[in-house]
Formats: structure tokens, sequence, C-alpha cells
């Protein structure tokens, strides 16, 4: 007993000094540490009204239809938009549902809520790489879905700068194996979940996931023939025919599959996206880093991204790109604000904001379109559908040979056959060469941004990168602007 009590003597003396010491180093500078007040925005609820918009629902009698008594396989299942088309798909009860995910704790959560939600429903959880391609074949061969719904992709921008090879390898590759095995078991319907990315793309990111838009248009047209057979590694199914066309076993299998795509913004509480990272910066004091001043993005929910995906593959004939009204794009800084307010903080006085300068591959303003892609209504106000131009079945093909290779090689062999392949990818708008600063409001002011006067240092110019560290403040406070 007189251990134990050591032992419990110890910790509480090491729980005090630790206690004193955040204390001592919140009342730096004579403000205390901030404590949130306010709960987070956590329910799609929450998360729509900072969007300034009303939640769009998509709940038609058209997925019912869709999805009623089909074996259904969603990839990528224990992903943010994955894991909750699986919580959505359950609701049209659907035959099986089908879980394909790589990561063995993401797909053991969702699989363990599937079955402690939906008692007695038939759900089969697989755990897989979407570029094995004897694993992807041997789950179609085994299921035969009907319904696939491909969300498994490497999405988040910076990361994939430095990673390109595995960018072509995840999302070019990966689509094109689960597309292939779509096409080859007949199945009725495969959905692309892509990005707005993907639009005149800026990154690495957004390039494969072009490419992987343009072989879904290549499998979508009316003269659609399926690739296969499936075995091997991803590269074994990348090479041309004579006529540099698509290997082929039966030329009516793919028309058996409606391929289509949907492009959406970023989806607000996500894994990795703004909201809980700001949040998870505001419990811990601050600061909250916001890139730029100007940086503004389509936003949607998740509810709102995972309905998209799967109307899309209710309404779509083939070959299409859909598109969820999204509203007006929203400033990432009045963003920030808005969310240090709903903890019942000021910003600026509880709170900093620091910009900490735009990352490799990003836009300040993503797009919706380029401007040869009409828009057209379909049957539902809140979407509409991208026509693209035609994919070129033989030039998708010669791409997708130089693309296996580059794979295999250097970050800067995978970047020129992007750029090679995909022609509206421009490396120039990157954000890796440019900083601008802009002024930021005081406190009591509208809330908007405006653009500097002067001020931006471009790389390679002998100026030295600025970084801008501004904390929203009463009137008469400034903002610093310190060199990197």
């Amino acid at each position: 007993m007189e251990a134990v009590r050591s032992v419990r003597t110890f910790f509480k003396s090491q729980a005090a000094k630790l206690l004193a010491a955040r204390q001592a180093l919140g009342t730096a500078g004579g403000a205390a540490r901030p404590v949130p007040r306010q709960a987070a925005p956590r329910s799609a609820a929450d998360l729509a009204e900072l969007l300034g918009r009303p939640a769009v629902n998509l709940d038609t009698p058209e997925l019912q239809r869709f999805l009623a008594g089909k074996r259904v396989l969603v990839t990528g299942a224990g992903g943010s938009i994955g894991s909750e088309i699986c919580r959505q798909a359950m609701r049209f009860c659907p035959r099986q549902l089908l879980l394909l995910e790589r990561a063995e704790n993401a797909l053991f959560e969702i699989d363990r809520e599937l079955r402690q939600n939906w008692v007695g429903a038939e759900i089969i959880p697989f755990i897989g790489d979407v570029g094995d391609l004897p694993r992807v074949d041997q789950v179609f061969r085994e299921t035969q879905p009907q319904v696939v719904f491909h969300c498994a992709a490497h999405k988040h921008v910076p990361l994939m700068e430095y990673n390109p090879c595995e960018a072509i390898k995840n999302n070019v590759f990966g689509t094109k194996a689960v597309a292939d095995a779509a096409a080859a078991h007949r199945a009725q319907a495969f959905v692309l979940v892509s990005t707005d990315k993907a639009v005149n793309p800026t990154s690495v990111m957004g390039a494969t996931k072009r490419f992987a838009e343009l072989y879904i248009q290549s499998l979508g047209g009316p003269l659609s023939f399926v690739p296969g057979p499936l075995q091997g590694t991803w590269e074994d199914s990348t090479g041309p025919t004579k006529d540099n066309g698509p290997r082929t076993t039966d030329p009516g299998a793919a028309r058996m599959t409606r391929f289509v795509a949907v492009r959406f913004g970023n989806v607000l509480g996500s894994s990795g996206s703004v909201v809980p990272i700001f949040q998870r910066q505001i419990e811990a004091g601050g600061p909250v880093t916001v890139t730029h001043p100007e940086m503004k993005r389509y936003f949607m929910t998740i509810p709102e991204a995972s309905q998209l995906v799967m109307q899309a593959g209710a309404i779509g004939k083939g070959g299409e790109v859909f598109i969820l009204d999204m509203g007006q794009p929203v400033l990432i800084l009045e963003l920030a604000r808005e969310l240090i307010h709903r903890n019942g903080l000021v910003p600026g006085q509880d709170i900093l904001i620091r910009f900490s300068g735009v990352r490799p591959g990003e836009k300040l303003h993503e797009e919706l379109a380029r401007d040869d892609e009409q828009t057209r209504p379909t049957v539902h106000s809140k979407i509409r559908v991208w026509q693209l131009p035609p994919a070129d079945r033989g030039r998708v093909a010669q791409g997708l040979s130089e693309l296996a290779v580059a794979a295999q090689g250097s970050a800067s062999d995978a970047v020129g056959a992007l750029s090679r392949w995909v022609p509206e990818y421009r490396r120039e708008g990157m954000a890796r060469d440019s900083v601008a600063s802009t002024t930021v409001p005081q406190a009591g002011s509208t809330g908007s941004t405006s653009s500097p006067q002067a001020g931006s240092a471009q790389a390679g110019s002998g100026q030295p990168r600025l970084r801008l560290v501004t904390s929203e403040a009463p009137s008469n406070s400034g903002s610093g602007v310190e060199a990197a």
C-alpha cells in the first residue's frame, strides 16, 4: 500500500506542475489562455450554417429504385465520403453492402458502426488496395456488385506534390482497376468521386483526378469496350492494342455499365478538412492558421457530397460529370472567424489568426468548369451536369502506358508525364512560386479583405519570402509581416 501511495503522490505532484506550467504559458503577455465556452459545430446542420446557405437534400425516389435490393460496393469505405455513402446507402435497403478499404482500423470502425445500427443487414468488409488487381478482381468475382461507388483516392494536395508517383498509382491506376473490374463483371453503374481541383489543375492531385475522369469518359461512350483481363499488378493492364485502344474481351460488356463522375468542392468536417483543423487549433489556444487572406473554396457537407454521389449514379446515362449547386465560394478567413465566434471567443483577442502562405499545388480560387465545358440542368434543380469534350480512347491508352512507366520513376518523370497527358495541367499557377500579402481588416470592419497595392514577393526574385502574421485586434492595433 505504501508503494501505491507513493505512486499516487508522484503523479499528483507531476499533474500540479503541468497545470502550473500551462497556466504560466497561458498568462504570458497578460492574456489568459482561452478555453472554448461553446461546443463547436458537429452536426451536418451546424456545418451547413457555416456555409450561409440551407443544406441540399437529394433524398429522392430515384435513390430507392437505384439501390434497393442491389449489391453495392464502396471503395475507400473507411474514409469520410466512403463511410457516409455506406451509412446513407443502408437507408435504401441494399441486398448487400460491400466495403473495400486498405486501412484496417478505418474498415473496422465503419463495419462495427453499420452492424450496430442495422441489425441483420448483410455487410461484407474487404481489406484490399484498389491498385491490387488480383484482389480487386477477386472481390468482384465473389460478390458481383451491381453498383460501384469509387471513393478511394489520395486527396491531400500538398502531400501529393511530394509524392506524384503514388498519386498516379492510386488515383489513376486504382480507378482503372476498379472501373475495369466493374465493366468485366457487368456492374450496372460505376460512379467516380472526383474533385473541382480537376478543373484546370495546378496540382498533382487535380491532374491525376482529371486523367481518371478521362479514363472513365473513354469507357462511358456508346462504343465502349471492356479492358481485361485483370491479373498481375496495376502495370499489367496498361498496354494498348495494335489500334492503340484498350485491350478487349467482350465488346458488349462495358455497355452494361454506366460510367459517370461527380465533381465537388471541399467537404466540411471531412478528415483533414479546415473545420476540424481549425477546431483543434482553437481548442489548443491558437493561433488559427489560414494560408492566404483571399483564399476561397466551394464547400459542401458530408451528407450533401454523399447524396450527390449516389444521385449521380441513379440519373446518369454514361459519360457525364455531375456537380452540386454549392452556392458562392466561401472565404476561408471568414470561415475561421466564424468558427472562433461559435466557440464563444473573439478573433484577434482570444484567438490569433496567422497567415502561413499558400501551399504547393494550391489555387487561391477553385473553378467549377473550363470554358469549353457546357453545363445543362438535370431533373434536380440543385444538380447540373458538365458535358465534357469527348475523350480520345487511343490517346487515353497511350497516356496510360506512359504514366505507368513514369510512376516507377522519379517525381519529375511523373510530373512531366502528367503535363503531357493532361493538357490543362498548368504548374505556373502553383502557390510555391509566389506568396502575396494582403491587408486584413481590423475588428469591427465588414470582414472583407482587400488586395494590397504592393508587397508580393516572387520566388527567385531576390526578395525574401514573406509570411504575413496577423491578428484581428481593436482599431488601434496593427498587423505585422515577418520575413520567412
